[in-house]
This record gives structure tokens, C-alpha cells and sequence, in this order.
């Protein structure tokens, strides 16, 4: 390795982080492994797109396991603003702070000589009001201020209004935020940016270009019984393969929600709490509240899944 060659928060290769992630319980392809590891090492924000359910909001939890870092998430939705992603002030104090200004203004405008000055000496006082202390620091402001590196997970951020991406282009750019009060803070330490979008809409170029961009989809059949394996460990083999045979064909029905790989682990670890060595008819009626969550979903399965028994 020369002086020259990245590092990504102490992992020299691909490699070597996708043994830390298969260590904190997440199985990437080769593609996710190096995207992600290149977003760490050129400090770039990671725009992870594909349906619900992949492992996007997964592999920000587990980087930050891997790498050691607090994560710091903001979880978007439709209305989200200024006040809820990057801070806004403590009325309530402000407001106690007020009422003791006004028992204390007497004295400071006592000898004024003429108005101007009056209004000089208010106007000195009142840059206390717009303060640290009244300042309230969301998920944003919180993860730019941090003294140490944090993974920052902004979580479905197609879920916001196409106004709420003006807001993260100066994060993304230049890793700073500006308050018009206080004016601009620059990061302390630069976060791991991961935004992750179930595609419900299409996000701006400007939010795109600025982040390396990984797309996620269900994984192929080896991966996921590699995901099964690790966590359902001691699981049989033909049992998980048996899940994974059904997941897939439900997987190709139109439901309302296809089974992700998390309902999959969870009915893994159903089946093998109550025994099963198979999967038949009476076992999938019994455990499908595990895999589906729509019981119109359940109707589509049970009548085009055949099982023996």
C-alpha cells in the first residue's frame, strides 16, 4: 500500500470491511462492499436506493458497529423541516428568559440620554437571546458537531418533500451548516453521511451528485442463505434453503408487501423455535404471520405456494 492510497476508517481494502460487516451481522455483495468502502475512504455521502425491505437501513447500522461510530439517525417523512432535521430554538426558555430581561431593564436603560442610546443598549443585550443555550440540535447539527466521526443515516429520504434536499446540499458539499443567528458551523469531525431511498419518488441531481450512489436489491439466493446462516445459527441447511425456495416465489406474487430478508430471518427463527424439520401446509398457515403482514397477502400465498401435507 503507498502514502498515496486511501484508507476508510482503518480498513486498507474492500476486503477488510466486509470482514468487519460479516463480523457486526451484515452479508454485502462485492458491489456494496466496494462502493461503501470507497465512500469512506474519499469522505463522500453514500445514496443507497432499491425496495423496502434489501438491508439499506441495515448496512448504516452495521458500519457503524464496524467502524466503532455512534450512529446518528434522522428518519424522514412527509412534512419534515428545518426544526426536526437540523435545530430550532427553546421557546419556552427564551420566552423565562424575556420575562427576567424585563425585571432587569430599568436598571440597564437607566441613564440613557436620549432614545438611540436606549435602543443601542437593547439591542447589545439582545444577541443573548439567540444563544447556545436556547439552541435545541437535531439529528443534522448533532452529527456536524460531534468531536468524534459518527455514521449519520438519513432514512428514506424520498419519504420528505423534494424542499427538504435544499436543506442537506451544504452538509453533502461542504460538511457545514449554516444557522442565520449564530452563523456557520463547520463539521468538527466529517460523519459517514448513508441516505437511503425506497425509490417512491425521484430525487434531485443536485442531492445525487453529490453522494456515490449503490443500488440494493433482494439478494440472490447463496447471499441470503448465508444471512440466514449467520443469524439463525445452527439451522438446517435443506430448512433455510426450503424458506428461501418459498420466500422467493412470494416474492414474485403481486402483494402489497413482499417479504424482506428480515422477515425471512424471523421466520427462520420461528420455525426452528417450534421444530420444524419442513415446511407443509399446516406448518405455513401456522407461521406466515412471521413472513406477510397484509392479510390479503396471505390469501395470494396460501393459494399459489403448493406444499405437501
Amino acid at each position: 500500500m503507498t502514502a498515496s492510497t486511501p484508507t476508510a476508517a482503518g480498513f486498507e481494502a474492500a476486503g477488510d470491511l466486509a470482514a468487519a460487516l460479516r463480523t457486526h451481522g451484515y452479508v454485502a455483495d462485492d458491489d456494496t462492499n466496494t462502493v461503501t468502502w470507497l465512500a469512506l475512504a474519499l469522505e463522500k455521502a453514500l445514496l443507497v436506493e432499491g425496495p423496502p425491505g434489501v438491508g439499506k437501513t441495515e448496512l448504516a447500522k452495521a458500519l457503524a458497529r464496524a467502524t466503532g461510530r455512534k450512529l446518528v439517525r434522522l428518519q424522514c417523512y412527509e412534512g419534515l423541516d428545518e426544526s426536526k432535521a437540523v435545530y430550532e430554538w427553546e421557546y419556552g426558555k427564551q420566552l423565562l428568559f424575556s420575562q427576567l430581561a424585563r425585571q432587569v431593564s430599568d436598571g440597564l436603560l437607566a441613564g440613557a440620554k436620549h432614545l438611540d442610546d436606549a435602543l443601542a443598549r437593547l439591542d447589545a443585550e439582545g444577541h443573548a437571546f439567540f444563544h447556545e443555550r436556547f439552541l435545541l440540535r437535531r439529528p443534522l447539527l448533532e452529527a456536524i458537531e460531534s468531536e468524534t466521526p459518527v455514521v449519520l443515516l438519513v432514512d428514506e429520504v424520498d419519504r420528505s418533500d423534494p424542499e427538504f434536499e435544499a436543506l442537506l446540499l451544504e452538509l453533502l458539499s461542504d460538511f457545514q451548516i449554516t444557522i442565520p443567528e449564530l452563523g456557520t458551523r463547520r463539521a468538527k469531525s466529517r460523519p459517514l453521511v448513508v441516505l437511503t431511498s425506497n425509490a417512491t419518488r425521484t430525487l434531485s441531481e443536485a442531492l445525487r451528485r453529490r453522494c456515490l450512489y449503490l443500488s440494493l436489491d433482494y439478494p440472490s439466493t447463496e447471499r441470503e442463505l448465508a444471512i440466514l446462516a449467520l443469524h439463525v445459527p445452527g439451522a438446517p441447511e435443506a430448512l433455510l434453503r426450503e424458506v428461501l425456495r418459498v420466500a422467493a416465489e412470494a416474492r414474485a406474487l403481486p402483494l402489497r408487501k413482499a417479504p424482506s430478508v428480515s422477515e425471512t430471518i424471523d421466520w427462520a427463527r420461528a420455525l426452528v423455535l417450534l421444530h420444524a424439520d419442513r415446511i407443509n401446509k399446516g406448518v405455513l398457515e401456522a407461521t406466515l404471520g412471521t413472513l406477510l403482514k397484509h392479510a390479503t397477502d396471505r390469501e395470494v400465498v396460501l393459494g399459489a405456494i403448493k406444499l405437501q401435507g
